[in-house]
């Protein structure tokens, strides 16, 4: 039975010496062979580039500032991961957030983990980290899936397999990107909960979906009393729509058109304005539909 990736149980599983270089966080600035690339070596910030396909967009200022008087007090605990790129420049792998701290506290180097890893490593191995380290919002964590599953081919279920997540709970993260801007914008500020998105995300109607946001946030509403809403919603939608009575009029032209297409036909509206549904049910109706037209130019 072949062995599985480690991509998906954690960082350390994808750095089996991650521990081990922790101890080497003073080693000098190493250059050497192949067998020495888990060494941590200390990398000018200035030479190093963040990733472009990070999935984390947003970096709270407090939370950053916070870390970056850490960093000034204590130093960089944990080595940053970086992939060698052109020239003598590097890019981010795993630990932007670091770099950004370290950055803020005025650091000149800063201790990384060398490796030459291919794209498709590059963008998991970021939202790996991001997600164990300092979680993404659901609307972030569900555009890095988007963009991984775009760039390399993914269906859900391997993206799902990479990620160690189930194919249920990649879908769901994924239904959150249909939400409209200013729902998106809300999970991103923390005024509503990945919770609340996913209920929101399960109505189709859009005015109902922003309609209940709305009541959700005026309201305060608890998931359970949302799900219950869109519960209703979901009956509404489910009766059958009375059909409206036509003018006897209108049934006969009803009943001509059927006659003369030999399609199912519906009319809808007033005299003065509606509309006329003809539904074909395969190729040779809506062929004969197509000789019956041309007949007549």
């Amino acid at each position: 039975m072949a062995k599985k990736s480690g991509l998906g149980r954690g960082l350390d599983a994808l750095l089996p010496d991650y521990e081990e270089a922790l101890t080497q966080i003073d080693s000098p600035i190493l250059t050497g062979p192949e067998d020495e690339r888990d060494l941590v070596r200390e990398i000018p910030i200035n030479a190093i580039d963040p990733n472009p396909d990070q999935p984390r967009r947003t970096f709270d200022p407090e939370t950053l500032a916070a870390l970056a008087a850490s960093i000034a007090a204590n130093g960089v605990l944990s080595p940053i991961l970086v992939a060698r790129g052109d020239g003598k420049r590097y890019t981010i792998i795993a630990g932007e957030r670091r770099w950004r701290a370290a950055r803020q506290a005025n650091l000149e180097t800063i201790p990384a983990i060398v490796r030459d890893w291919d794209e498709i490593k590059r963008q998991e191995a970021a939202l790996i980290e991001n997600i164990q380290r300092d979680d993404l919002n659901a609307i972030e964590e569900a555009a890095g899936i988007a963009k991984l599953m775009q760039q390399y081919s993914f269906t859900q279920e391997q993206a799902a397999e990479r990620l160690g997540k189930s194919r249920p709970a990649v879908a769901n993260l994924l239904r959150l990107l249909t939400l409209p801007e200013v729902i998106r914008n809300a999970v991103i500020d923390g005024s509503l909960t990945a919770g609340h998105a996913r209920v929101l995300a399960g109505i189709d109607d859009k005015a109902r979906q922003l309609e209940l946001f709305t009541h959700t946030l005026r309201m305060g509403w608890s998931v359970r009393q949302l799900e219950a809403a869109a519960k209703e919603v979901h009956k509404e939608k489910n009766q059958p729509r009375p059909k409206p009575d036509l003018p006897v009029e209108y049934e006969s032209l009803l009943e001509s058109i059927r006659s003369a297409t030999g399609l199912k036909a519906e009319i809808s509206g007033t005299k003065a304005k509606g509309r006329i549904i003809l539904e074909y049910a395969d190729e040779e109706s809506l062929q004969r539909l197509w000789e019956l037209f041309d007949t007549q130019s």
